[in-house]
């Protein structure tokens, strides 16, 4: 395609080449998409020109939606299918810079749920929360405050999670909301709001723990990984007696600090066990996009609990000090 200039008000093609000077964090290249999708995108100064505007395009279409801004964080609707995403921005003496993303549109805008499914909704409302350090991370300290709001909230209530932190601590929020030993398939579904900044925010993490019925605890431990910018997963690398508990890399990318600021994400993941313990991690969807995982690992530890449905909420520290915000609303946990 031909690239486009900036030139005063108006739009005009030029022959100038393309740059790719705009960094586009949603939708990944290659996703899976449904209609509406997010767009989500930044850009630096185009050929050290100060940018003017940014816009985005579909396939081979002359249409163009400019925003007149230095990012973009937009609803796209486009038919189903395959297509190209033509993300641009526009220097104010007539740079062209452009990224291209390639996705497919489809029905991928959330996980099959059957219609016999125990749902177990308003998680974040029950009273039973606590929070820990996690001695696993770093080598400092962390501590956590916890309160019920109504702004900002999808439901009228959300909860707020206020975290501080030394050399990269970490601190857990957990809660208890059932028992069940003997359901192999779940769906976490919940909605987060990351207060700005995020720049002190290493890793999300986003977990289930279920006690089976030979006593063992199989763990679905899932996070958001801002180091490796991909979505890991653990897994026990040892035995269910002598467990070594290792996070493992997906190749599928994630990093909150990519994630828009004050403002709602869906996330949704999808996974099974076996009557062994093995867990398999199936999809993860954020904001509507389906990213596939498709693993399987040994997920089995001998911890000696009693029979418990827990999930755990984990904000990991960047640096030597520092705090983050984040509000969780609407979290449901199926199972079938």
């Amino acid at each position: 395609m031909k690239a486009l200039c900036f030139l005063g008000p108006a739009l005009l093609a030029c022959a100038a080449p393309a740059f790719a000077n705009v960094t586009v964090s949603s939708p990944v290249n290659g996703a899976q998409v449904a209609s509406p999708f997010v767009l989500i995108a930044t850009t630096s100064p185009c050929l050290s020109q100060p940018i003017a505007a940014m816009g985005y395009s579909l396939d081979s279409s002359t249409s163009t939606v400019i925003v007149y801004s230095t990012s973009i964080n937009a609803q796209v609707t486009t038919t189903a299918g395959a297509h190209t995403l033509h993300v641009k921005s526009w220097g104010n003496q007539g740079a062209s810079c452009v990224t291209d993303v390639n996705v497919t549109v489809g029905n991928f805008s959330a996980p099959s749920i059957p219609s016999n499914a125990i749902a177990v909704s308003g998680i974040q409302i029950l009273p039973n929360w606590q929070a820990s350090y996690d001695s696993a991370t770093g080598n400092g300290s962390a501590t956590g405050a916890m309160s019920l709001i109504n702004s900002p909230s999808l439901s009228g209530t959300a909860r707020e999670f206020v975290t501080t932190y030394t050399n990269y601590g970490g601190e857990r929020y957990s809660v208890l909301f059932g028992t069940d030993s003997t359901t192999s398939n779940f769906v976490y579904d919940g909605w987060f709001y990351l207060a700005s900044p995020t720049s002190s925010i290493a890793n999300l993490e986003m977990d289930l723990n279920q006690v089976m019925s030979n006593g063992q605890t199989v763990i679905f431990g899932f996070q958001c990984d801002g180091w490796s910018g991909t979505w890991d997963y653990t897994a026990n690398t040892g035995t269910p007696q002598q467990p070594i508990d290792t996070w493992l890399h997906s190749n599928q990318t994630c990093n909150p600090r990519n994630w828009a600021t004050n403002a709602w994400h869906h996330v949704q993941v999808s996974y099974s066990r076996d009557s062994m313990g093995n867990a398999t991690y199936k999809s993860v969807w954020l904001d509507g996009i389906r990213q596939g995982l498709n693993v399987t690992v040994p997920s089995a530890f001998a911890l000696g609990w009693g029979p418990a449905l827990l999930t755990n909420f984990q904000v990991d520290g960047l640096g030597t000090s520092g705090g983050a915000t984040v509000y969780m609303d609407n979290l449901t946990v199926y199972r079938w």
